[in-house]
């Protein structure tokens, strides 16, 4: 069975950084696609950033670009999101997602980072920045 564990989410203020995480139990996080998602309030879920199997490429959303960094650790199974230089706006709750169909590499490795494209999906952690 396949699930995903988010952490790290927390109440900092606006210019602190956050590293979130996502532990993988029941498959090997390298051979799949990984995306983090968001959900504010009366919003969307949108795509944060994404990253394709065996790090093939990575995608991020224009509001995040140059501030958060996708990473894996493969040794522990797990996804990071750094999150630098935080603004209120990027307060939400944070999912983290996985999917292993060649469908969802191909895309990701365009440039798409979409939820519909993610089959397996974590709780969730709450992420709020104070101005």
């Amino acid at each position: 069975q396949v699930q995903l564990v988010e952490s790290g989410g927390k109440l900092v203020q606006s210019g602190d950084s956050l590293r979130l995480s996502c532990v993988a139990d029941g498959f090997t996080l390298d051979s799949w696609n990984i995306g983090w998602f968001r959900q504010a309030p009366g919003k969307e879920r949108e795509g944060v950033s994404c990253i394709s199997s065996h790090d093939g490429g990575t995608y991020y959303a224009d509001s995040v670009k140059g501030r958060f960094t996708i990473s894996r650790d493969n040794a522990k199974n797990t996804v990071y999101l750094q999150m630098d230089h935080l603004k209120p706006e990027d307060t939400a709750v944070y999912y983290c997602a996985a999917d292993v169909r060649e469908y969802t590499t191909v895309y990701v490795n365009l440039g798409h980072c979409r939820s519909r494209d993610f089959h397996s999906w974590g709780q969730g952690t709450q992420v709020t920045v104070s101005s």
